[in-house]
């Protein structure tokens, strides 16, 4: 049986589901996205920290799914652009509004990945990322 060196560094995440609607506001007309349509979006959590010795894991799930889930109720069936914050809401800015809500309950927190579609998205490292 292979076991994880205490102390040793470790990226894990968690993925979240949730539908809805959206219109971007700052497209030309003709752009398809200035019509409201809708999007079953994917969220990718990245949490990095050191593997506990005891716990034998980084971070609980649990706990980043309990972080998330008043998020993820905000977001669920409504249309994005009545949520404060989100009133041009693009992959990018939906992915920073969520790292803004969830820093402060997961410090840890590494990256924040919005789908929009399986293979379309972007991915959010923070305030301090180098690009």
């Amino acid at each position: 049986m292979s076991t994880v060196p205490s102390g040793s560094a470790m990226e894990l995440f968690a993925e979240f589901r949730f539908e809805a609607a959206h219109q971007l506001p700052h497209v030309p007309p003709t752009h398809m996205c200035a019509r409201m349509h809708g999007h079953s979006y994917t969220v990718r959590l990245t949490i990095a920290g050191r593997v506990d010795p005891h716990a034998g894991w980084v971070m609980d799930y649990a706990l980043i799914a309990d972080a998330f889930e008043p998020l993820r109720a905000q977001l669920d069936h409504y249309c994005l652009n009545d949520i404060p914050g989100l009133e041009n809401p693009t992959s990018e800015h939906l992915a920073i509004w969520i790292w803004d809500r969830m820093c402060p309950a997961v410090p840890a927190l590494r990256s924040v990945e919005v789908r929009e579609m399986l293979h379309m998205g972007c991915v959010y490292r923070g305030p301090h990322s180098i690009v």
